[in-house]
């Protein structure tokens, strides 16, 4: 279900019927989910689970996030959510997401149609202090059993 390259990865979805809102598409606090379920997949792939991070004495935290909606999305569709990591300087990193519809609902391929752009802050957060620390790219890569997915470019 999941593929990763360094520096992209990628996981499917199959839009559920109970995720669509009385318009007849998905209900737009859904593709917050999705991007998230993208992720802590993508976490979970470079060996970042929640116990691996406890280890570290640190877990990641949500600072913001927001959606700008492309296309909508219909009960019975496939997607597919990328994961793009960058980490600048400071204490926080983005990951971004672009939610693709690429399957309609008979599950026929079509051509691939940006639905929407997620674009997401994160932190790490010392568990102790609970405060964010500084150098989460380092701090992910040392956890990590797979640091060769988590490194966007650093971005100043």
């Amino acid at each position: 279900m999941t593929s990763a390259t360094p520096g992209e990865f990628r996981v499917r979805i199959g839009v559920r019927s109970y995720e669509v809102d009385v318009n007849g598409h998905v209900n737009h606090a859904v593709y917050h989910q999705y991007a998230e379920h993208a992720r802590m997949e993508h976490f979970r792939v470079a060996g970042l689970s929640q116990a691996a991070l406890g280890e570290h004495g640190v877990t990641v935290v949500l600072l913001a996030t927001t959606v700008a909606f492309r296309a909508e999305l219909r009960a019975g569709e496939e997607i597919e959510v990328d994961s793009d990591i960058a980490f600048g300087e400071g204490r926080s990193f983005t990951m971004s997401h672009r939610i693709v519809r690429d399957h309609d609902v008979d599950g026929s391929p079509v051509e691939a149609t940006l639905a929407a752009d997620v674009e997401c802050t994160l932190g790490l957060m010392d568990l102790s202090q609970r405060r964010l620390v500084t150098g989460p790219r380092e701090l992910l890569a040392a956890a990590a059993k797979r640091p060769e997915i988590l490194p966007g470019p650093v971005r100043g």
